[in-house]
């Protein structure tokens, strides 16, 4: 008797210590990289795209704070938030219903803007065409000048207005830089697999979240770096699976 519990009590104690010795040895991410994965995981789901959610990290404790458009889109969130090294997941996120009705309202305000831009350009075109063909019938040499004015006054035009509802003349918002910007990475072959979230601040883009090679990290960089309107890059991207 004395003998098999000698034995238990040691296996015991090797069991006791297997878990905590192979705890120690696993690394945990750093409350930052927690909190930009996570952020990165949450601006990627379709179904929250439109929440208003906040992230923040300390000690590997998640806490989720803002408003989602409903109870599903909160479980969700706390889900995607549930990743390595998190040790708990604190979900304070409130139910709006409301956030749907807004976006409606935002969705149908720009299909009306983008509508009376694109009238605006058909009638500029047709003065256009008045003013070219009046002139023509002045004089050849005045045709072939104006001609040529009028010609890059409506390319210009064009330029301007085919992004018209977002644009305001030529000012680039910064809700059209993420707009475009993120279209961008989606057609991108080398961000397959990346979850890049996008911010812009006075023209300033931000890149957070994580791509899948450095060779996908340069060419973001460079795509952002290009676009039409965009200051300064500031590249936070971390090389990582999804």
């Amino acid at each position: 008797m004395r003998f098999r519990g000698w034995l238990g009590a040691l296996a015991l104690g090797a069991i006791a210590m297997s878990p905590s010795t192979a705890f120690a040895q696993a690394p945990r991410a750093d409350d930052s990289t927690l909190d930009t994965r996570i952020e990165a995981r949450i601006k990627a789901s379709d179904t929250l795209k439109h929440d208003e959610i906040d992230v923040a990290v300390e000690n590997g404790v998640v806490t989720l704070t803002g408003k989602v458009a409903s109870e599903a889109h909160r479980a969700r969130a706390g889900t995607l938030a549930g990743i390595a090294g998190v040790s708990r997941v604190d979900n304070k996120l409130e139910v709006d219903t409301t956030i749907g009705e807004k976006l409606d309202k935002a969705v149908a305000k720009s299909e009306k803007v983008a509508g009376t831009t694109g009238k605006a350009t058909k009638n500029a075109a047709e003065k256009t065409k008045d003013a070219t063909v009046k002139a023509a019938e002045k004089t050849k040499d005045g045709a072939v000048y104006v001609g040529k004015k009028t010609k890059d006054g409506a390319e210009y035009v064009g330029e301007k207005t085919k992004d018209g509802a977002v644009k305001t003349k030529d000012e680039v918002t910064d809700g059209w830089l993420i707009t475009k910007l993120n279209a961008d990475f989606v057609n991108e072959d080398t961000l397959k697999g990346s979850s890049i979230n996008v911010d812009s601040d006075n023209q300033v883009v931000t890149l957070k979240g994580t791509v899948m090679s450095e060779a996908g990290r340069q060419r973001a960089m460079e795509i952002a770096k290009t676009t039409k309107g965009v200051k300064r890059v500031i590249n936070n991207l971390l090389i990582a699976p999804k």
